[in-house]
């Protein structure tokens, strides 16, 4: 496990490590919510999403836990499958571009969130990170909302380059973007999230 001190003395002392995500998908989605703007009906449908992602082979998760216990972050992702959903979602965008090879041989990151409090403060780095250090294939793709912000700044900042924009997902409201970096990812200065 990796430890981790937030900035300024009245931040507990972060530890990023293997998570058991079934067991504790309720504290994450919680955290999802927060740092998404998830409703409950959206939660509702991410639960059995989630549950039923940790089925696939090879997926894990991380967290990202305070001394007293208690999930501020977490992480999971998994081998890409070009039949899963996502995969058959975005390949004609990838395919437009060229890329759609990325959905070979690549790790994905299926969702990475840090708690509104305690972002800023290299968690999701450290959380992205660690997961992508462990897998065995020789890259990462994930998908962002098409919009500058703090998350796509942070993807940038470990050597994600845009794959596809304005990737349209059923229901969601705004376009995405497909991203991915060669494994391992860049390391260097600065917090993000």
């Amino acid at each position: 496990m990796a430890a981790l001190t937030g900035e300024g003395s009245q931040s507990p002392e972060i530890v990023v490590g293997p998570l058991e995500l079934a067991a504790h998908v309720d504290e994450a989605l919680a955290v999802q919510a927060l740092a998404f703007g998830l409703s409950d009906d959206e939660i509702d449908i991410r639960r059995y999403i989630v549950l039923r992602h940790l089925q696939s082979p090879g997926a894990h998760a991380l967290g990202a836990t305070t001394a007293a216990g208690r999930l501020v972050g977490f992480v999971y992702g998994m081998p890409n499958d070009r039949t899963h959903w996502w995969s058959t979602v975005v390949e004609p965008y990838l395919r437009r571009t060229g890329t759609d090879h990325w959905l070979d041989d690549s790790f994905v990151i299926t969702e990475l969130h840090v708690h509104p409090a305690y972002q800023s403060r290299g968690i999701g780095r450290r959380l992205i990170t660690t997961i992508t250090d462990g897998v065995g294939q020789p890259r990462s793709i994930l998908s962002a909302i098409d919009i500058e912000s703090p998350a796509r700044a942070l993807y940038r900042a470990l050597g994600y380059q845009d794959l596809a924009g304005h990737v349209l997902f059923p229901s969601a409201p705004s376009p995405y973007a497909v991203m991915g970096a060669p494994l391992p990812l860049r390391r260097g200065s600065g917090q993000g999230n």
